[in-house]
């Protein structure tokens, strides 16, 4: 128990708050702001695509791994020079936003968007160093608990950036049909002051011991000229992504007529539309290396040889499957929380059940499952607890099956929450401390990223299909299906277990 009031776990939760807050600033919160100054909600939705830096946070992450922040590291460290850099870029954004009216024009409707995607950058930046800074920080054994606080952390940042602006925008006096833009003005104010809680504690904190300093190995130069080529694919990425949305419209359509599939023709337009982007943006970065307008050697330092270290530690074969199991971990859960809400909907719940019951006693129950997560890996091992939240994971599904033929019945909505919330988060602390063992510390940054990347990236693919699937199959057999998604996952979690040597 002394676990639960060590400096480490502590530093966590208010780090986890931080890295929680900016989420829904940019997905709900943003959203009702935006109906209630009369955006269309075509125009409403494009705003999500801000946080497609979470998605991709791997890209830059060698950057943040190996790059220093003139002046601030020297004083500061690797570390927490970019969580301090990271936190100012998001107190910026959400100042930016707030004191941006998207109800007076198109142009400050264009200024909120360009806020909105320095948000999400900045948020998955910070991600990036916080996670970093929680492997190097401390031993294996104490990662399942500073994981358990992180998450806290993030579900309390999610629940007052969430519910809590709401409220406030409210009580300021905005509401739908009298829109108020002071209101919303105060509000994303207050939740950037609140961005406080983690820049005192990056300046309080120490730094975590290191023996390498990428700023010994390159010159100032190889940095800027590097970041400068990176600027330049992202930009490729973004001109290359607008200018085939404009002239895939037509295609979508015919695809879909002839696949008689919407949905599927739009999916393929999306992934060519995507690969497009991807594919301008390494073709600037050849054409860079090619010109030797960067430091290959730094190159090859951040951006291959933390790949290569990856596959040498684990072997081939074994990597593969670390990998699968990494990105099919959570599949069970993610493709039903798609859903969940509109099931709760179709069973005759309202707004306010579903906000009482899933969103604030569903955080306590998460809350309750991540500390247990954290204190049973420490008693038992990562690895047994990792396959007990995925066999839990899997299994609460059914009770969802249970709930679908009993109807609008309130306290078994309780039970089925309770349980579910209980699992995913056991199953999630596990599952950190699980994915911090596998970093190396010379490139833990990098490694993490990519990680934290792959274990939405296949369940997020497969959950947009839920809809579908549900209107082919119903609810029921729906939910017997996510169940039987987690019976891979449990036999990875089997083979891995006899492979790897984890402590904690």
């Amino acid at each position: 128990m002394h676990a639960f009031f060590h400096p480490r776990v502590i530093t966590m939760l208010f780090f986890g708050f931080c890295a929680g807050l900016p989420l829904l600033l940019i997905f709900s919160s943003l959203s009702l702001w935006l109906r209630e100054a009369g955006i269309q909600r075509s125009a409403v939705t494009f705003f999500s695509w801000a946080a497609l830096g979470y998605s991709f946070k791997f890209v830059w992450a060698p950057l943040v791994d190996q790059m220093p922040i003139p002046w601030l590291t020297r004083r500061l460290g690797r570390r927490r020079s970019w969580i301090l850099a990271a936190q100012g870029g998001i107190v910026g954004a959400v100042l930016w936003m707030a004191f941006t009216d998207p109800g007076s024009g198109y142009h400050p409707l264009v200024f909120m968007a360009m806020a909105a995607i320095l948000l999400g950058f900045s948020s998955a930046t910070q991600d990036i160093a916080i996670d970093a800074y929680r492997i190097e920080s401390a031993p294996v054994d104490l990662q399942a608990m500073m994981a358990s606080a992180y998450i806290g952390g993030y579900r309390i940042g999610m629940l007052v950036a969430g519910a809590g602006a709401l409220i406030l925008a409210e009580w300021f006096g905005s509401a739908k049909g009298n829109y108020r833009f002071e209101a919303w003005q105060a509000t994303y104010c207050i939740m950037a002051g609140l961005m406080l809680v983690g820049i005192i504690t990056a300046l309080i904190i120490d730094e975590p011991d290191s023996d390498y300093n990428p700023a010994d190995a390159y010159s100032s130069k190889d940095y800027l000229t590097g970041l400068a080529l990176f600027c330049l694919a992202v930009a490729a990425f973004v001109i290359t992504f607008y200018f085939t949305g404009r002239i895939t419209l037509d295609v979508k359509t015919q695809l879909g007529q002839w696949l008689h599939n919407p949905t599927l023709a739009g999916l393929l337009v999306e992934c060519f539309r995507l690969g497009a982007g991807l594919g301008a943006a390494a073709l600037v970065g050849k054409i860079g290396m090619t010109a030797r307008l960067v430091n290959e050697k730094m190159v090859a330092a951040s951006y291959v040889a933390p790949v290569l270290d990856f596959f040498s530690r684990y072997r081939l074969s074994l990597a593969w499957l670390i990998l699968a199991l990494i990105g099919l971990y959570r599949i069970s859960d993610i493709v039903l929380g798609v859903i969940s809400n509109v099931f709760y909907q179709d069973l005759g719940f309202s707004k306010t059940q579903i906000a009482s019951v899933v969103k604030t006693f569903g955080l306590f129950m998460t809350l309750a499952g991540g500390f247990a997560g954290g204190i049973l890996s420490i008693r038992y091992g990562v690895i047994r607890i990792l396959f007990l939240g995925a066999l839990l994971a899997s299994a609460t599904n059914l009770l969802f099956m249970v709930l679908a033929f009993a109807g609008h019945n309130l306290f078994f909505l309780y039970v089925v929450i309770a349980a579910d919330n209980l699992a995913a988060g056991l199953a999630s602390a596990a599952f950190v401390a699980f994915l911090s063992s596998l970093t190396s510390i010379r490139f833990t940054a990098v490694q993490y990223a990519v990680f934290s990347s792959l274990m939405t990236l296949v369940p997020k693919v497969f959950g947009g299909y839920s809809g579908t699937i549900v209107d082919a199959v119903g609810y029921p057999a729906f939910f017997l299906l996510t169940t039987l998604m987690g019976l891979p996952v449990l036999v990875l979690v089997w083979y891995c277990s006899r492979h790897l040597k984890i402590a904690g």
